[in-house]
């Protein structure tokens, strides 16, 4: 029996057609009231029966977009994006001849071998075979978004690249992820994270290729290999995966212990991020920017989000490593999707590119801006914001785009240019190097998500995955053949030129400056910056930490290495192991910055998860006020109920529906809590202790003295009563705003 033929209209129609069909009912349900929240697999809702009527590929859902179209050697495409995906309704071969089976192999008779002819079983199993490229050594396990970056006309005395010029919008693709785990390993452990942003500027690619922590643990990148080595998993076992608690780790820091101020951040709430859209970026290294005149200065880049930067207790980070491991680009892909776009404002702060009393270059208050240890406190050089990046679209194929995206330092455009700093200038080398094997040869920039968005001529030929159809007969220089063609660029063409520098008096050797030899002072800074109950998790972090290592040995090191940071501190963590207390041995005399706190302010409630705790009696009206309410102000709304489906009777406008229920929910996924009605069941009393432990927000518009089982009073801080709908959100907000309930009393140490 022959297939039914496909509709005779052209297939680029329907699609369109589709697709705004599509982006109207979903513009529909995220209105104000609507019931969808963000997550939905497809573009289309699924039918309950396996569909047997050809039909076109699907459309991406609105919220995702793909490379914009270039050609390997950076020119715009004619070819919509469309045009990358899947076409026709029939499965094919790779060369697209179409298939009547993909499900039995062609054998001599039913219970015969398989034949070497069978075309089609080695071409899917051949491909199968090679659809994994090696995964990053470190920064395995990411997420992505696209986005563009909005110049605001401030860098222009500073720096003379195009992207810096006021209300210049540019391409961007940002890639988060974390540095010690696997692809497999999960979002929310304690580690460094990547931040790492593609600009796609039409003078060429710049890539800033950042962490979440302003510091590095090393100096030189001579010892990335021995960090690294130390901290991903024993090598006999294999164990632990995608964190540091364990003896390599400690071993290799506490003897090396210029990665003692960078292990400090990582023990600090910067480990354990609460979203990607929460979490400051830092170019970590000194630049060195150039400006029209020829002028340079040297440059540290911050990224700042406008969210403001948070992070999760850590009870919440290891329940949610085990109930959602993709929790951190879940968050990030939902916010999209729901139109909660996440921002950042690109910052610099500007140190004179000059000699110092001493005849020293890079150095600013006695800071050396080459050592990549080392911050500069914003209260000595303000961070001034040059423009502002918003992702506004998800990947439509990780792979593709998160996976392929190659990003290296030494991609710069005119007007940015490194510094001498001796980890900057390995990565110089390591990134080129790494991408060799990651993604199979020298053409790797030609994969779309890489591409330049600036004309490419670069009589580079030939080489595994070549994709540019080079023209001309010589690819070398000086040549008469094709003209001359490609001709050096000078200064006033835009030409990328390196910033000379005098180098006198220079020898050979294997040391470092003497301004590098300060490991500790540093440190010191942070930790005395922070606030007590920062301070109560940092002693925490290293407790658990060291408690995981069975070298006794290293224990007492590292205990003694941070009596040089903070004596008590260092007595606090020995007791936690029951190690005695260390001497006392003095430490740097430092000004606090404030500015190293994530405690202490404001930042607004935008994309925050709000849990609706419902029972299968609450009223719908009451219910459907709350989420609308939450969606008017930007948020989005979870209404956790007693089973799936929706709550309430009769026509769907006057039901609500349930987007967690009593089984699926967790504490981690919200922000705040409303009570509607209080369930009598255990898993909801483990959501409701949860959120106070976790000191986050709570209002309920049940009597407070319903709570005394889980120790709630009405003088309980951070938890609300409310006597209506309208008056939860003016009541929640405040709260948010501070993003935890700090003041509220830990009943572990009560």
């Amino acid at each position: 029996m022959s297939a039914k033929k496909p509709d005779p209209r052209n297939a680029a129609e329907k699609l369109v057609d589709k697709a705004e069909k599509v982006a109207d009912d979903l513009t529909d349900a995220l209105s104000p009231g609507g019931d969808v929240v963000p997550g939905a697999p497809g573009s289309e809702p699924p039918s309950v029966d396996e569909p047997t009527e050809p039909t076109d590929p699907l459309p991406p859902k609105p919220d995702q977009k793909g490379a914009t179209p270039h050609s390997p050697t950076g020119a715009p495409s004619k070819d919509s994006e469309d045009a990358q995906r899947q076409q026709g309704a029939y499965l094919t071969t790779a060369q697209g001849a179409r298939l009547s089976d993909t499900d039995h192999s062609l054998k001599a008779g039913r219970r015969g071998p398989v034949l070497l002819q069978d075309h089609h079983l080695r071409e899917k199993i051949m491909h199968f075979d090679h659809e994994r490229i090696p995964e990053r050594v470190v920064h395995a396990r990411g997420a992505g978004a696209h986005g563009v970056f909005r110049a605001n006309g401030a860098a222009a005395s500073v720096c003379k690249a195009g992207v810096f010029a006021e209300g210049k919008e540019t391409e961007v693709f940002v890639r988060f992820s974390t540095v010690l785990g696997n692809r497999g390993s999960a979002d929310t452990v304690r580690d460094t994270r990547g931040f790492a942003t593609k600009f796609y500027t039409d003078e060429g690619t710049w890539d800033l290729v950042g962490n979440n922590i302003p510091v590095f643990f090393i100096q030189d990148a001579i010892k990335f290999p021995d960090v690294v080595h130390a901290a991903k998993p024993h090598p006999d076992r294999e164990i632990p995966q995608a964190q540091s608690a364990h003896d390599t780790f400690w071993d290799f820091v506490s003897l090396h212990t210029e990665a003692q101020h960078h292990t400090l951040w990582n023990m600090s709430d910067r480990g354990i991020p609460r979203s990607y859209r929460m979490m400051e970026g830092f170019g970590v290294h000194t630049f060195r920017l150039i400006n029209d005149a020829g002028e340079t200065n040297l440059v540290k880049i911050h990224w700042k989000p406008h969210l403001g930067v948070h992070s999760q207790v850590w009870e919440e980070a290891q329940i949610t490593g085990g109930m959602d491991p993709d929790f951190h680009r879940r968050d990030l892909a939902d916010a999209i999707e729901a139109g909660a776009f996440p921002k950042w404002d690109l910052g610099i702060q500007v140190f004179p590119d000059t000699v110092d009393e001493n005849g020293v270059s890079e150095m600013f208050h006695g800071i050396d801006l080459l050592d990549p240890t080392k911050i500069v406190p914003e209260e000595l050089a303000p961070v001034q914001v040059i423009g502002t990046m918003e992702l506004n679209g998800n990947v439509k194929n990780f792979f593709a785009e998160t996976e392929q995206v190659a990003f290296h330092p030494g991609h710069l455009v005119p007007g940015i240019d490194v510094t001498n700093d001796p980890l900057l200038q390995g990565r110089l080398f390591s990134y080129l190097d790494t991408q060799l094997t990651r993604l199979a040869g020298p053409n790797f920039g030609q994969i779309p998500i890489n591409r330049p968005h600036a004309p490419v001529n670069d009589m580079l030929r030939d080489g595994f995955h070549q994709q540019a159809d080079h023209v001309g007969v010589a690819p070398y220089q000086p040549n008469s053949l094709d003209g001359g063609c490609p001709f050096m660029a000078g200064t006033t063409d835009g030409a990328l030129v390196e910033v000379a520098q005098e180098i006198a008096d220079a020898q050979i050797e294997r040391r470092s400056p003497a301004t590098f030899d300060d490991h500790f002072s540093q440190a010191t800074l942070f930790y005395t910056s922070l606030t007590e109950v920062e301070k109560e998790h940092v002693a925490e972090a290293y407790t658990f930490e060291l408690g995981k290592c069975y070298e006794e040995a290293v224990k007492v090191r590292q205990v003694e290495k941070l009596a040089h940071i903070d004596h008590d501190l260092a007595v606090t963590v020995a007791a936690g192991l029951g190690l005695p207390a260390p001497a006392k041995v003095p430490v740097a005399e430092v000004v606090t910055s404030p500015a190293l706190s994530q405690i202490g302010r404001e930042w607004p409630s935008d994309g925050r998860q709000i849990g609706i705790l419902v029972t299968e009696n609450s009223d719908p009206a009451v219910v459907k006020e709350l989420e609308q309410a939450v969606f008017g102000d930007d948020m989005v709304p979870l209404v956790i109920g007693p089973v799936g489906g929706r709550l309430g009777e009769g026509e769907p406008d006057a039901t609500v529906a349930v987007s967690r229920t009593y089984l699926t929910q967790r504490s981690i996924e919200f922000d705040a809590l409303v009570v509607v009605d209080l369930p009598a069941h255990p898993r909801t009393d483990i959501l409701i202790s949860e959120m106070f432990r976790h000191k986050k927000a709570m209002a309920t518009l049940v009597p407070v003295d319903r709570y005394v089982d889980f120790g709630l009073a009405s003088d309980t801080p951070g938890v609300v009563a409310v006597d209506a709908a309208a008056d939860v959100l003016p009541a929640l907000k405040p709260l948010l705003a501070a993003h935890r309930v700090w003041e509220r009393p830990d009943p572990a140490r009560v």
